[in-house]
């Protein structure tokens, strides 16, 4: 896991994590599905989307976030261990998998399949207590979920299952395949399905503590898939989920990291001089160099070789990566600058200061913003501000 403390802004890479800002996109996207009455999951899987997963659920329940999400029970049990409580869910399990933890720690587990069910109620018996799980439905996915042919039968098993005291059926669930793409028609058809098996469900006896389905996507931009509690992953973190929804801004969200480096060398070189492996760049001029201390080690994408774009300097101009992105580092072209080494050179940010945006290099690399942050690797400490309420005020200032 990441979420170094590093005091000092003089490390030669930091990604920056401002607090302050995740708590306010929480309480943006609270406000935004308060007229539904749903709640808000804050989804913390994959170290917080790269963020650090342990101050980030903090923040996202500082904030109100009633819920925290986990994709694997290794996560939830990790948010366990550090002191983390409230309402906990987990979705992606194996044979095999740590149940009977999952059952100690009150996780809602997700299932949606028999075995799943077996396992589950397996752990209850052992541990002398009752397991909460979630059922999972396929409304048209087709990845992890339930099928409608199978439905009726897992919920028959579960409902037999919570008769005994080994589970109680706390959620009813499912996930959208293309809420990010307005007015798909898939959209409408996956409420309908949803609408239908969490009605079989209820009718057979399951009484939710919480139905949902809309992750980010469908909690900014679909009030009717809202139900009890929707699941934002990458709008906690202050990205929009598709630049066809609309920017960050525009739902009153702010990014919430800021990646940048400190220039490791600065040098002149003639025209025609090659650069990084391949000599995919020759400069066109005499002009000077700076050498970035990241690379596709630290999750630069190396399909943003010669694109991705970084601002070097206060009030600086945009340069791009000129040639390939290598394993440590990679190098931008100043134009003949007399930029010093340990210049601030920012890959991305919010925005608002001049410098490019997580989705610019997402663009660059031909991929989506999601994995821009998510991959940033554990080499690169991050750097938290606003740890604590009364320090959102001060923006832009370190914590201590």
């Amino acid at each position: 896991m990441t979420g170094n403390h590093q005091n000092s802004r003089h490390v030669r890479a930091r990604a920056e994590i401002d607090l302050g800002a995740l708590r306010a996109n929480v309480r943006a996207l609270r406000a935004r599905v308060a007229p539904s009455g749903a709640q808000v999951m804050a989804v913390v899987k994959s170290d917080g989307y790269g963020h650090g997963m342990v101050p980030a659920a903090r923040a996202a329940r500082a904030a109100g976030a009633r819920w925290l999400g986990t994709a694997t029970p290794h996560e939830a049990l990790a948010l366990r261990a550090a002191g983390v409580d409230g309402p906990l869910m987990c979705w992606l399990w194996t044979p095999g998998d740590p149940w009977d933890a999952g059952v100690e720690a009150d996780l809602d587990m997700s299932v949606s399949a028999l075995w799943a069910l077996r396992e589950v109620t397996g752990a209850a018996r052992a541990a002398g207590r009752t397991a909460r799980v979630q059922l999972k439905a396929d409304t048209g996915l087709g990845r992890n979920g339930c099928q409608p042919a199978d439905w009726p039968e897992l919920v028959g098993a579960a409902l037999a299952a919570q008769e005994a005291g080994e589970v109680r059926v706390t959620g009813l669930w499912s996930h959208f395949a293309c809420a990010d793409e307005p007015g798909h028609p898939s959209i409408a058809a996956q409420l309908d399905v949803f609408h239908e098996m969490v009605a079989h469900a209820e009718k057979e006896g399951v009484d939710p503590e919480v139905r949902h389905i809309a992750n980010s996507a469908a909690a900014l931009t679909l009030p009717d898939a809202h139900f009890d509690l929707v699941r934002p992953g990458i709008a906690t973190y202050g990205i929009s989920p598709s630049p066809e929804l609309g920017r960050p801004a525009d739902f009153g969200l702010r990014p919430v990291m800021t990646l940048s480096a400190s220039l490791a060398l600065v040098k002149q070189v003639p025209e025609g001089h090659g650069v990084s492996y391949g000599h995919t760049y020759h400069t066109s001029r005499e002009t000077t160099l700076g050498l970035v201390p990241l690379g596709y080690a630290d999750g630069i994408p190396r399909h943003a070789s010669g694109r991705g774009p970084v601002l070097v300097g206060e009030g600086g101009a945009w340069r791009r990566v000129a040639g390939r992105v290598a394993m440590d580092q990679f190098v931008v072209d100043l134009g003949g600058e007399p930029v010093a080494e340990g210049t601030r050179a920012v890959l991305f940010g919010p925005g608002d200061r001049g410098e490019p945006t997580a989705e610019d290099w997402a663009e660059a690399a031909g991929t989506i913003a999601y994995e821009i942050v998510t991959r940033i690797g554990a080499r690169v400490p991050r750097v938290y501000l606003h740890e604590d309420e009364d320090e959102d005020a001060g923006a832009g200032q370190e914590s201590a």
